[in-house]
């Protein structure tokens, strides 16, 4: 599968050949996409809500009153989460909310993704990413009519552009080594740089072999 290549200036810049196990999947499997997402901000969750149980609060341990003879329910302390101020009842503690994803579901989530792009029309190889002033880069996202997009480019990102891209709404970029599904989806537009798309053909194709 052949894409055209185009610059910022959206003048064409030749093709470049897609892998079509990478690109070209037709049959996109929206649970694996789910199961991959939900992996991805499982992952992000910081774990750290907790509360006191009756052993953490600070109260007194006096009996509250005798045993029985009180017409009331008996208690040994105001600790219990019965009382206002008491201990919380299984409530939330410390902990890691991620969990695992097999390595071939999290490639092939990936592939799914890409291909997605592709089949949507909504994948676009540039030739470079250049561009010092966000007034400038503005214009030219403009002419390319891109709005809400995902710029990836190749081992490192060229710095005077991602600068000029941060002030732009909608707008993220990220180094080959960032490429994740859960970006790819959020965003309308995938951007790649023809370095990036190099390195994913490679990557898989690595893979495939061993």
């Amino acid at each position: 599968m052949k894409l055209p290549v185009v610059k910022l200036d959206a003048k064409k810049a030749g093709e470049i050949e897609l892998a079509d196990a990478v690109f070209g999947i037709e049959d996109i499997r929206s649970d694996i996409l789910q199961r991959m997402v939900r992996y991805q901000l499982s992952k992000r969750q910081a774990g750290t809500h907790s509360t006191q149980n009756r052993d953490d609060v600070s109260r007194t341990t006096k009996k509250l009153y005798r045993q029985k003879g009180t017409g009331g329910a008996r208690h040994g302390s105001r600790n219990a989460p019965i009382f206002v101020g008491g201990g919380v009842a299984h409530g939330p503690h410390p902990h890691s909310h991620a969990h695992a994803l097999p390595k071939k579901v999290r490639a092939l989530a990936m592939k799914h993704a890409l291909s997605s792009k592709v089949k949507d029309e909504a994948l676009i190889v540039l030739d470079g990413f250049d561009g010092e002033k966000t007034k400038d880069l503005v214009a030219q996202l403009k002419a390319l009519n891109i709005s809400n997009a995902l710029f990836i480019g190749g081992a490192e990102v060229n710095e005077k552009f991602a600068k000029a891209a941060r002030n732009i709404p909608n707008i993220d970029v990220l180094p080959l080594a960032g490429l994740n599904v859960y970006d790819v989806l959020r965003r309308k537009t995938l951007v790649m740089s023809r370095e990036a798309v190099e390195g994913v053909n490679a990557r898989f194709a690595e893979a495939e072999k061993a």
